[in-house]
């Protein structure tokens, strides 16, 4: 992780400015009103703003902590703190958990956050269709002790459950205004959206009657763009400020060579890019298929050709941040003859198997490699494009219509949501139900040391090839301050965003 400063050089035809006369790295004017405004450009734009029936983290990524609210939330460095609770209890037998309720909180309607609304917004989350609310398994009960005290009561202890308090399914939502979540949000957060234009961007607007620390600027802008050579082309030119994540780590360089210029930021995130198999149905219901693909695939060219070399090589569905962390990276190095042999051993060579790809950049730099990885192996890839989030989301996601895709899962400690039943892995998540299960209700210690069981069992049962953490690259113009290092949650807070 680093944080650098660089001055823009010239940069490629590819890369040329727009005849309006801009110069590179050109910003906001310098006035007051200005100063109060920044523009994000982000890459993958939420279908809606649904996360209660809508799949995909850019929804969350969007909302949580911008506009919506938990009780908890996770800091820059991934531990827990006070949200929407100022503080919480818990019970001896840690199956009882009692939250205080921040004084004054409100949401932007101007009802105030009560008990009742998050008893209301929890007790509803098991009829979502988003398959997360399967964090919310455990809860048993959730009651309004009064009006600014909730109790919550699991079913049995929960190392992992107040961590996952802190995603979407913590979101507390007022009890009197749910009913249009696709097209309004109203939360407890900072920031109100003012413009919602579908595929295009989000504007967000700063509530004068926050009940917390104000938000540094009075409006954000998240302008979304499929392509990235576009979005490095609207940071140079002035249009936006701030580059969220760069899809493009070639053009990484062009940005940290001008100190005076612009920021390079380069942190670490919860996301697992994961090359997927379907385990269920197809060609990779045969483990020695899905071996083959793991003794194919060289991770680090991938990491290097696709990725320019940024991310780190984990070799399981945990990121380091995370305290059940173990480096199986060794678990299958690549073999490029083992793999063929498998390959022949199964009578697959030539086979063909459909590859569902999402439109979205490092997708399509990975899917390039991998094809040509695989098809020395003798495995034959029919790759097909899907917008995303819309055709993926349906086909690959919902219906299992694939055989093998690639995405960077970026929830945080998903590994159990990933690889449990029903999700479109196919994985047999009886192989570790029972692990997963002693583990979270065991001590911290016997809780990591049993997660660590159950993410090895997945990686060598190769229910999926983990190809690398993907990395949180920020790019923005010098002035910009507030920005997150780290991307260790759903949520891109913009509440801290300002001007130096």
């Amino acid at each position: 992780m680093r944080v650098r400063r660089a001055a823009a050089i010239a940069v490629a035809a590819a890369l040329a400015l727009t005849a309006s006369g801009c110069s590179a790295g050109a910003g906001k004017s310098g006035s007051d009103e200005d100063k109060q405004e920044i523009t994000v450009a982000q890459t993958a734009e939420p279908a809606n703003l649904d996360f209660t029936s809508t799949s995909g983290a850019a929804i969350g990524q969007a909302l949580m902590e911008n506009v919506y609210q938990s009780l908890v939330r996770v800091g820059d460095d991934g531990r827990l703190e006070p949200a929407l609770a100022k503080s919480w209890e818990v019970s001896a037998d840690r199956r009882t958990y009692t939250f205080a309720l921040q004084d004054g909180a409100t949401f932007s309607n101007g009802h105030p956050v009560t008990a009742q609304d998050v008893k209301s917004s929890y007790d509803r989350v098991a009829k979502w269709k988003n398959p997360l609310k399967a964090k919310m398994a455990d809860v048993d009960s959730v009651t309004a002790k009064d009006e600014r005290t909730v109790v919550i009561a699991l079913h049995r202890p929960s190392n992992r459950w107040l961590f996952d308090l802190a995603s979407i399914v913590g979101a507390v939502f007022d009890d009197r205004a749910h009913d249009d979540l696709a097209n309004t949000a109203v939360g407890s957060g900072p920031f109100t959206i003012e413009k919602y234009a579908r595929g295009q961007e989000i504007d967000f607007a700063a509530r004068d009657d926050y009940w917390g620390d104000k938000p540094h600027a009075r409006k954000v802008v998240f302008r979304y763009f499929k392509d990235s050579v576009a979005a490095a082309n609207a940071l140079k030119s002035g249009d936006v400020d701030v580059l969220g994540n760069l899809q493009a780590p070639e053009l990484f360089k062009d940005f940290e060579s001008d100190t005076s210029a612009y920021q390079v930021i380069e942190g670490t995130s919860n996301g697992e890019v994961v090359l997927s198999m379907n385990n269920a149905q197809g060609i990779f219901k045969d483990k020695r298929a899905r071996e083959a693909v793991m003794y194919a695939v060289d991770r680090k060219a991938v990491l290097d050709t696709a990725w320019g070399g940024h991310g780190t090589l984990i070799g399981g569905m945990v990121p380091p941040t995370d305290p059940y962390y173990e480096d199986l990276t060794g678990v299958w190095p690549h073999d490029a003859a083992k793999a063929k042999r498998l390959v022949e051993e199964a009578g697959l060579s030539g086979k063909e198997f459909a590859f569902t790809v999402p439109n979205l950049p490092y997708a399509t730099a990975i899917a390039n490699i991998v094809t040509s990885q695989l098809a020395d192996a003798g495995l034959k890839a029919k790759v097909e494009t899907q917008e995303f989030p819309a055709v993926w989301l349906d086909k690959t996601f919902t219906k299992h219509a694939y055989d093998m895709s690639v995405v960077n899962h970026v929830e945080a400690r998903d590994i159990l949501t990933v690889f449990g039943k029903g999700y479109y892995t196919g994985y047999d998540s009886a192989r570790i139900d029972a692990q997963a299960k002693a583990a979270d209700e065991g001590t911290e210690a016997q809780y990591a040391a049993g997660m660590k069981k159950v993410a090895r069992t997945i990686t060598e049962d190769a229910a999926a090839d983990f190809l690398f953490l993907f990395p949180n690259l920020v790019v923005a113009k010098a002035g910009v301050t507030g920005i997150q290092r780290n991307q260790v949650s759903d949520a891109f807070p913009i509440a801290g965003l300002g001007w130096s």
